[in-house]
């Protein structure tokens, strides 16, 4: 049976308990003719129970994966090592044999990323757990041995105060992120969440705030993708190889639904048709090239709203897959939900187009200290129908703010339309009925505290 794309036989049910906790979808992989389903509980082994790994054939029949009964806890990691021919999933080893081995170590841990190693990538892996563990593991013999602790290196809140959640190696450099995010950082009392490098020799904050989703297509393209958000915009923030360096643009936020730390679980960027990524982040699907010319990323428009938590997403047998986090009793929590149990869509990628009209809101600022002749991040200005800004001058003299606007997508902005604004006032500018341009930004003529809040419907 199929109801809009979504197979209710195919539903992840865990038990009722004790405890009753909560099943979501972490990680989907197709692997050797089989759709592999990697759930979760809502924290470490123990918090929940009636998870494992779940196995899809061609002909929809679904199987749990034996070896895994009993293997419960928070894993959302999905990686192919080329090299041995084996699919990293969870604690989970598998080769084309369907054969799977588990590591000891990392079952009670909260595995949230697997990727490449910077020395010695024909043998061994890079895994990372939310609580900031960095684990080696030999693919080959399951030898696993911890080689940092992130909240030491990147000097973070240690455990169940922080979130990592994804890590990403390209281009000589291991990526990781963390997206602690609730009231103090939205304050501005605290800024906990981390996006950081390592290069072998030694850790690199680049941005305090908080990072969900780190992605690419190793070396061809010549990128990096890092998926994040503040209190002004969602974030997405670019590595290119051609010029070594991080370029930080702003997207509109679709929802403030997914404004906290424990709601972003987990957004992704995947490759979901040849060399075409989707994005999801904070509420909506845009498509994104590998590509970056002249040191720029091209190619970003927004596809659909939604309010989907997705755990994952992949193409298989000619179809995308959805994996969601549904329904969470979270230990009576949620005491109009029964039972634990999320469901999978199967759908076309361009089905996506009939979801939600793109729409959303957010800006470069948010009552941010601006520096005269310092222009904002870029932020999105392509792909929606009306739009308006909302400028804010909470300085103390008057700001004259220039838009500015990048037609071409690479980074050259011509001067538009100038508006003043009086110290404590906030106006309104509407663009005309079909206006848009790829970026846009705004420069102050003063230095002086602003807000810039653009809202597309």
């Amino acid at each position: 049976m199929n109801i809009s794309g979504v197979m209710p036989q195919l539903a992840q049910v865990a038990d009722l308990g004790p405890p009753r906790s909560e099943i979501g979808v972490g990680a989907l992989m197709p692997w050797a003719g089989k759709l592999y389903v990697e759930n979760y509980v809502s924290h470490k082994r123990g918090s929940g129970s009636g998870t494992s790994l779940r196995r899809i054939s061609d002909d929809f029949s679904m199987e749990v994966v034996p070896e895994t009964v009993g293997v419960d806890g928070t894993y959302s990691n999905r990686f192919v090592h080329f090299p041995s021919n084996q699919l990293v999933i969870g604690p989970h080893v598998i080769d084309a044999d369907h054969k799977i081995r588990t590591v000891p170590e990392l079952e009670s841990l909260r595995v949230c990323g697997t990727s490449r190693h910077l020395t010695d990538p024909d043998n061994l892996v890079y895994v990372l757990c939310m609580e900031g563990e960095l684990f080696e593991l030999d693919v080959r013999t399951l030898e696993c041995r911890q080689v940092a602790d992130l909240n030491d290196e990147l000097d973070s809140a240690g455990e169940f105060r922080v979130h990592y959640k994804d890590c990403y190696t390209a281009f000589g450099r291991l990526v990781v992120c963390s997206n602690e995010y609730h009231e103090p950082d939205w304050a501005g009392e605290q800024a906990e969440g981390r996006l950081a490098e390592f290069d072998g020799r030694e850790w690199r904050i680049l941005e305090r705030r908080p990072y969900t989703a780190i992605g690419g297509r190793h070396e061809f393209g010549g990128t990096i993708f890092a998926s994040g958000w503040d209190q002004a915009s969602a974030i997405l923030s670019v590595y290119t190889d051609s010029d070594g360096r991080w370029t930080r643009y702003r997207l509109p936020k679709a929802s403030h639904t997914f404004d906290h730390k424990w709601q972003t679980e987990w957004p992704r960027i995947r490759e979901v048709e040849h060399e075409r990524f989707l994005l999801d982040h904070h509420g909506m699907f845009y498509e994104l090239s590998p590509w970056a010319y002249g040191g720029r990323v091209w190619g970003v428009r927004p596809v659909s709203t939604h309010l989907w938590v997705l755990g994952d997403f992949c193409s298989w047998r000619g179809l995308l897959v959805a994996g969601m986090d549904n329904a969470s009793p979270s230990r009576g929590e949620s005491p109009t939900t029964g039972e634990p149990q999320s469901g999978l869509w199967f759908g076309k990628t361009d089905d996506l187009w009939g979801f939600g009209k793109p729409a959303g809101w957010g800006g470069p600022w948010w009552l941010s200290e601006v520096r005269a002749g310092e222009p904002s991040d870029p932020y999105l200005m392509t792909g929606f129908e009306h739009k308006c800004v909302h400028l804010e001058n909470a300085g103390d003299t008057a700001a004259r703010f220039t838009i500015e606007i990048d037609v071409h997508g690479h980074g050259r902005f011509a001067a538009g339309q100038t508006l003043v604004v009086e110290p404590g006032q906030t106006i309104t500018h509407v663009f005309p009925t079909g206006f848009s341009a790829h970026w846009v930004r705004l420069v102050s003529d003063t230095d002086t505290t602003a807000s810039a809040q653009f809202f597309y419907t």
